[in-house]
């Protein structure tokens, strides 16, 4: 796998908009190395009869059942806004549009 380089990962900051010292430059670039060792390693025991997990244990997603409720009318959704307009909140215009 090809080390990832000092200039490596001064590129990725500078796209990142992120400043590094010259000392960060060279410890990311060695923990970087360290990342693409051990993703390689586990690359190399995955096979195609082993299959893909993302979690050590099975797991399902919890669903509520959904219950109809009393809803809040528009008046009473307005009612604590500093500002509505035609039966919407008024906002500031952040934009600069018209």
């Amino acid at each position: 796998m090809p080390a990832i380089g000092r200039e490596d990962v001064a590129r990725l900051a500078d796209l990142a908009r992120i400043q590094l010292s010259d000392d960060e430059i060279t410890r990311y670039a060695g923990e970087f190395d360290a990342i693409m060792d051990a993703v390689a390693s586990v690359s190399e025991v995955a096979t195609e009869d082993v299959p893909a997990t993302s979690h050590p244990i099975p797991m399902t997603n919890v669903f509520r059942e959904d219950v109809v409720t009393a809803t809040l009318t528009q008046e009473e959704a307005l009612s604590g806004a500093p500002e509505a307009e035609e039966g919407r909140f008024e906002v500031p215009q952040i934009l600069g549009e018209e």
